[in-house]
């Protein structure tokens, strides 16, 4: 039997579920299905693989990447507006089953972290990575090493003492799409970003205003940690605007104080190609 060369990775998010063979940072093959939003994530997993069933003598070990926290192979959800997911949900012990191969798993902004400091816009360097997209995501590598258990969950700050609203309800596309609907009823985030683009002033607020939280968060960021970098994912991260936004919320910050900012290079691979990575290294232990 030949060598197998490629690394089944999984994206598993709020709103879609990302499978690709993956070797190195080259995606070779990708399939993409909706998250369902109802049944439980065995059906959802079992779904995915059975739709990928032709690939299975292409791969000898599997990542997956989910929105969420994980530990020891468990899966729970710390946002249950984004993703909501049954508290200590046997992941890894699940894709083992439905794939014959072995397992790691991980949160998805960590893998895109680990992606982007390896293969993209981390250079290598001190990072923080943030995904603003359905919720908000993060990862940080210190030392080369990636953090892991809460770190970088920096969607859950909490914006008051009560704790009923973390940061990301008040950034996120859900965020967004929610503002809009006494402006544009039933308008999705793309389109609030195609609103801003063509000057209409509602949708730049809602751009502006979400923009300058995560700006804000990023200068926090940079007092606790000091990155070198810190890098942008995400669908609205990376949506046209939403970094020069930011960067205009920094206003006039001295240098010393102003966070780097770099686009993310990877895109919506980032999460694949790095629990790709991620599950080889674990291989060779």
């Amino acid at each position: 039997m030949a060598e197998v060369q490629h690394t089944l990775a999984i994206d598993l998010g709020g709103t879609k579920m990302l499978a690709a063979l993956v070797r190195g940072r080259t995606v070779v093959e990708t399939h993409r299905m909706a998250t369902p939003r109802e049944g439980n994530p065995t059906i959802w997993l079992q779904s995915l693989f059975d739709a990928i069933a032709a690939w299975k003598e292409r791969y000898g070990r599997v990542g997956i990447a989910v929105t969420g926290i994980v530990d020891d192979g468990h899966w729970s959800a710390l946002n249950r507006n984004t993703l909501d997911i049954p508290d200590r949900f046997p992941l890894t012990d699940t894709v083992t089953a439905l794939s014959g191969a072995p397992v790691f798993a991980a949160n998805d902004a960590q893998a895109a972290a680990w992606g982007e400091f390896v293969f993209g816009a981390g250079r290598h360097e001190d990072m923080v990575f943030l995904t603003v997209s359905t919720g908000i995501g993060g990862g940080i590598v210190v030392n080369g090493r990636l953090l892991g258990g809460l770190a970088g969950h920096f969607g859950q700050f909490r914006l008051d003492e009560s704790g009923a609203d973390t940061l990301e309800d008040q950034v996120s596309g859900h965020w967004i799409a929610a503002e809009a609907r006494s402006h544009h009823p039933g308008a999705t985030a793309r389109e609030v970003f195609a609103a801003a683009d063509a000057g209409q002033t509602w949708a730049l607020g809602i751009v502006e205003t979400s923009a300058r939280r995560t700006a804000l968060l990023c200068r926090n960021v940079q007092m606790a940690l000091d990155p070198k970098r810190i890098v942008i994912g995400g669908s609205i991260g990376l949506a046209p605007g939403y970094i020069p936004a930011m960067e205009a919320a920094f206003g006039a910050l001295s240098p010393r104080l102003k966070p780097s900012i770099h686009a993310a290079e990877l895109g919506e691979n980032a999460g694949v190609v790095g629990i790709a990575d991620l599950a080889e290294r674990q291989q060779q232990l």
